[in-house]
């Protein structure tokens, strides 16, 4: 006989980088195993070090990292763990990316723009990730960016339940932001049983954040309205479709949004906007400088999805079943 044959059992070993390490405990405690501990520091210069400080040899690896603020700084240090992981000797790296930074440049409206969205898979891939998962992209495209196995998780069932337990289903359209969310609000529609409405809408291609609202296609007149996105950045889309909903009657407007980003002057537009709540989940930390503005702010942990799918892919299992009963 040559060789050596072995009859070890898979190893799950779970990583967090610094951004968002609420969100990674979180996560730990659904799948039942720690954070491995981990050295982390940034030099003077702003370079950054990382080594763990167990061993990794051999085991299937999940690394979670969210693209907060300072965005570049948290996709640096993950690429950097990334790094740490394949010299480590890991048997496998997934990479759990709550939410996907750069994934709103994922193709070019005119020339002499990047690919972003491109760029951050490449980056990952290159770092030696075999595996990416995330939660509600931009758009569906960018699974086709990272060359390997993409687990692709959505909010909607979280997102959809809470609304549809604490409003009349009866007076309830769900509302599309824009032309580009009609077939996720289309997916809501069917999941409560709602009648779909658009907020057409145009951007000045100039001018980052402008957007002028225009119209609304379909009937709001006396409903409550559910505005659904994928992320909210500064908050002017998102507070201009809701007053364009008031304009045109609306009783009510709830607001939900997978991503709750909120930079710039979202804390004031959120503030001072008549939207009655807005939903998130915790794919990246509530900005503690939204101050008094918590009270219009719900926040649904998005913890229990990631874990299930984390699970899943370790044991060799289907991360799709966790949406088919859905």
């Amino acid at each position: 006989m040559t060789g050596i044959k072995t009859t070890g059992e898979k190893k799950m070993m779970f990583f967090s980088g610094r951004a968002h390490p609420e969100l990674a405990e979180e996560v730990a405690q659904q799948l039942g195993v720690g954070v491995v501990p981990t050295k982390a520091f940034d030099f003077a210069n702003g370079e950054i070090y990382v080594r763990y400080q167990e061993s990794a040899r051999g085991a299937d690896c999940f690394l979670i990292q969210s693209h907060t603020a300072p965005i570049n700084k948290w996709i640096m240090e993950q690429l950097i763990m990334i790094d740490a992981l394949k010299r480590a000797s890991a048997r496998s790296i997934t990479v759990i990316v709550p939410f996907y930074g750069y994934a709103r440049q994922d193709k070019k409206h005119r020339g002499r723009e990047p690919i972003s969205a491109r760029l951050i898979a490449d980056l990952m891939k290159t770092a030696g990730a075999d595996r990416l998962l995330t939660v509600d992209l931009h758009t569906d495209q960018i699974q086709g960016f990272f060359d390997g196995p993409v687990d692709h998780l959505f909010a909607l069932p979280l997102l959809a339940d809470y609304v549809g337990a604490k409003v009349d289903r009866e007076k309830l359209t769900v509302v599309s932001p824009d032309a580009g969310r009609v077939r996720v609000a289309d997916r809501w529609c069917d999941r409560l049983g709602a009648p779909l409405a658009i907020v057409h809408k145009r951007r000045d291609k100039d001018v980052a954040n402008q957007v002028t609202v225009h119209e609304v296609v379909g009937e709001v007149k006396g409903r409550v309205c559910v505005l659904v996105d994928d992320m909210i950045d500064t908050g002017g889309t998102i507070c201009a479709a809701a007053d364009a909903l008031f304009a045109h009657g609306a009783e009510d407007v709830i607001v939900t949004a997978t991503h709750g980003v909120l930079s710039g002057p979202a804390a004031d537009r959120l503030k001072n906007s008549r939207v009655s709540e807005f939903v998130f989940t915790n794919t990246l930390p509530t900005p503690t400088e939204l101050g008094e503005t918590l009270d219009k702010i719900t926040v649904l942990s998005i913890a229990p999805t990631i874990a299930r799918a984390a699970r899943e892919v370790f044991e060799d299992g289907s991360v799709t079943s966790l949406f088919d009963e859905q």
